[in-house]
């Protein structure tokens, strides 16, 4: 039987944990050919293992991504081992705590060369090869991009820049053939979350999973979400049954910005 993603090339940035690892394996299941990049090999290798055991395509590259060599490494392992690239989803990201006066200058640069710096880097080096198979890119922002928490300027800023960029990537590759879109994630279940959770709360298992269920019920839909669930909606987005579908963001938040904070007493 036909899957979506047969044939195609695919690299994820971020593709060694959280919702990239999802991200990864949710192309993978649908036959494409994954190129999952990270920051630190031996997640990579893991990735690309379990993949391959499952009976999928997948290479690894590790590195930083607001270094413009690591995206050349991509980018040349692609086209060394498959000869194309019709997907990119870029999902490598961190996550910096403050505000104005409590966000050092260099915090603030990390959070942008990563976040920012490191998507228009990984877009840069894949543009000519994916509009050469009028393929996809997608961008996983924050529901932070539309509103916030206090004591995240940084992180927030970053996502702002991501649903504009979204929106002049689409505007420029729809002469390609190439559609752009941002996915917005609310709280999903990932590393990156557990690790906040565990900062906010007492420190103990027991504080972090306490912290992780007051943070899902905030969530209309009663919970935070799964990195595959973000996952197969990456695929969707990818694949022919989007193909009207350029410059949106699109909420995957179990309601989050449905709901506003005022909210009336519930009656029998």
């Amino acid at each position: 039987m036909q899957r979506r993603h047969d044939g195609s090339v695919v690299v994820v940035t971020g593709g060694s944990a959280g919702i990239g690892r999802g991200v990864a394996e949710a192309f993978a299941v649908e036959g494409a050919s994954v190129v999952v990049h990270g920051l630190v090999q031996d997640g990579v290798d893991e990735v690309v293992h379990e993949i391959t055991a499952e009976g999928g395509v997948a290479i690894g590259v590790a590195g930083d991504v607001a270094d413009e060599a690591t995206h050349r490494a991509i980018v040349g392992a692609a086209m060394s081992r498959f000869g194309r690239i019709d997907h990119l989803v870029t999902s490598a990201g961190v996550q910096t705590y403050g505000d104005a006066a409590t966000t050092t200058p260099a915090d603030f640069d990390r959070v942008f060369a990563v976040n920012v710096r490191g998507v228009f880097l990984a877009v840069h080096h894949s543009i000519e090869h994916i509009r050469r198979s009028r393929g996809t890119i997608t961008l996983i922002s924050s529901t932070q991009g539309v509103a916030t928490q206090s004591n995240v300027v940084g992180y927030t800023s970053t996502k702002g820049a991501l649903n504009a960029m979204t929106r002049a990537l689409a505007v420029d590759e729809a002469a390609h053939g190439v559609r752009v879109n941002a996915i917005l994630p609310g709280s999903i279940d990932t590393p990156m979350l557990r690790a906040s959770a565990r900062e906010w709360s007492d420190g103990t298992d027991a504080g972090e999973e306490s912290v992780i269920a007051e943070w899902g019920r905030m969530h209309p839909l009663g919970r935070v979400g799964r990195a595959a669930e973000v996952g197969t909606v990456c695929s969707f987005l990818a694949s022919s049954g989007a193909s009207f579908v350029t410059g949106a963001e699109l909420r995957v938040d179990g309601g989050l910005l449905s709901r506003i904070a005022a909210s009336l007493p519930v009656r029998d």
